[in-house]
């Protein structure tokens, strides 16, 4: 009886091209405009939750209303800037989170799938070495050492290896 395989696709050479082609023009638009953030720096600024977005839109509607009282200390020509720019960004990462997060579930059932399929392998490589098939015993303890390996590096959301 066959394993079960959870998702079954495969990408057209011309599909990979067209993806990396769009992927580079996303890099090239962005190119000057973002910025990579340390852990620490990301720790340190944080993101604004909703309820404070919500802020943030109140005082922008204020200060357009009352422009002679926001403070002279405050730049408004960046602040509209920063805002507008937040703005066009905003649903962009959304998406490109949501399109991350499609890849990453697809990846993980293709490696669900791989892994089965390789313990059913390995389990049969075992069986047939215990069996004295030619060759078999080979290639079983070559596999034995590698998950032997990853079981010694696995963590808690990995997939353990089989008994030996």
């Amino acid at each position: 009886m066959a394993l079960e395989n959870l998702i079954s696709i495969e990408f057209s050479p011309e599909e990979l091209t067209e993806l990396d082609t769009h992927l580079q023009g996303i890099q090239q638009v962005l190119t000057g405009k973002t910025v990579n953030l340390t852990p620490e720096q990301r720790q340190q600024y944080g993101r604004i939750a909703n309820q404070n977005k919500l802020i943030v839109d109140k005082a922008k509607n204020h200060m357009e209303q009352h422009p002679n009282w926001v403070p002279s200390f405050i730049d408004k020509a960046e602040f509209d800037k920063d805002y507008n720019a937040r703005m066009q960004i905003e649903g962009r990462v959304q998406l490109l989170e949501n399109l991350t997060q499609q890849l990453i579930d697809t990846k993980t059932l293709l490696d669900h799938d791989n892994y089965t399929n390789t313990l059913s392998f390995y389990r049969t490589m075992r069986y047939l070495a215990g069996e004295n098939e030619a060759g078999a015993k080979t290639v079983y303890e070559d596999m034995k050492t590698l998950f032997k390996k990853a079981a010694r590096t696995n963590t808690s959301n990995e997939v353990n290896s089989p008994s030996n």
